[in-house]
């Protein structure tokens, strides 16, 4: 297989350092590296691969002789570097929501559409859907595929990990802080203290009350699925995990089927882990997916107050499926 030279932009954040893992991890034929960061860590080194990659800042031309590079810096920064790293001859794949909503963009679920993605001799810009919306998805898809999918209603429980570095090291603080009993705990990553706390709130909200978050989530939901029709509602709440996203979902099949029937569908389907034996109190949980690759589902039970309606659980580790992990399946099925 013919090494690839790739680039990382972002490399010191979480998901950056999950990508380095990850394309380790993976044995993902990596020829050159080159990791892009802030001024601040200009000069430092990451490992990777047994040596010491020093990191560099954007600059022009810095994407030349490169075939991938993968983003992960927020929008700003990809709307502006995302276009040269094409220009220069390189995939770009995105982590951010700079491209997700342009209809000339695809955006990809390995599992669900990676049809979509341009022949390895056409370099464009790929765009990695939100991490919340990626787990919804994955479980949605084989269900929307057999059954065929009226409407979703998710509530989302996302950890802080989603929301970077600063933000897991605050509830950290957080919690020692409550724990000593000190009287003023540091507030900066969020509006409120997250440590043992829930906050309604994940990104701005809109005239309509929606937050940035679920506008994401109801969006992406119909582009992936390719079901522009398709009735979504999210609510999503920020809360006091360090890692892993769950969620509630409320969803109506156009076909009236079976719990056993959905169970088998759902473990059957690329991606997907079921774990539903309630009764023993076996289900997913952030503690026990944190760090794995699929998506968890679990607690699939009739919804009483909907007609062929059904809710279930679905858990993921946000930093790996939700980002890092979907971007280099992305770089997998273009290039391996």
């Amino acid at each position: 297989m013919v090494n690839i030279n790739v680039g990382v932009v972002g490399a010191t954040g979480m998901v950056g350092e999950v990508f380095l893992s990850l394309l380790e991890e993976r044995k993902f034929p990596v020829g050159e590296l080159r990791l892009f960061a802030s001024e601040n860590s200009e000069g430092q080194t990451l490992q990777f691969q047994g040596q010491n990659i020093q990191l560099q800042t954007l600059k022009e031309n810095c994407f030349d002789g490169l075939q991938l590079v993968f983003f992960s810096s927020g929008d700003p920064i990809s709307k502006e570097w995302a276009p040269k790293a094409v220009s220069a001859g390189a995939f770009a794949v995105d982590n951010s929501a700079a491209f997700r909503m342009d209809p000339n963009t695809p955006l990809v679920v390995p599992e669900i559409n990676s049809h979509l993605i341009p022949n390895k001799n056409k370099p464009s810009i790929i765009a990695n859907p939100n991490c919340s919306t990626i787990q919804l998805v994955v479980a949605l898809q084989p269900l929307a595929k057999k059954f065929g999918l009226n409407q979703v209603t998710v509530s989302s429980y996302q950890a802080v990990s989603g929301a970077g570095k600063a933000a897991r090291d605050e509830l950290i603080e957080q919690l020692a802080a409550l724990l000593n009993n000190e009287d003023e705990v540091y507030v900066e990553q969020f509006p409120h203290p997250i440590a043992f706390n829930s906050i309604p709130q994940i990104g701005s909200f809109d005239d309509e009350g929606f937050s940035s978050e679920e506008r994401k989530i109801m969006n992406e939901t119909k582009k992936i699925l390719d079901l522009p029709h398709l009735k979504v509602s999210a609510f999503t709440v920020r809360v006091p995990t360090i890692n892993g996203h769950s969620e509630s979902v409320w969803f109506t099949l156009n076909k009236s089927t079976t719990r056993d029937e959905i169970l088998a569908t759902l473990s059957a389907a690329e991606g997907i882990v079921v774990q539903d034996d309630p009764k023993n109190s076996e289900y997913p949980t952030v503690m026990t997916t944190s760090g794995t690759d699929p998506v968890f589902v679990g607690r699939v039970h009739k919804d009483l107050a909907q007609e062929n309606g059904w809710i279930m659980w679905v858990v993921a580790d946000n930093i790996r499926k939700g980002a890092a992990l979907n971007g280099i399946q992305i770089a997998e099925k273009i290039f391996c």
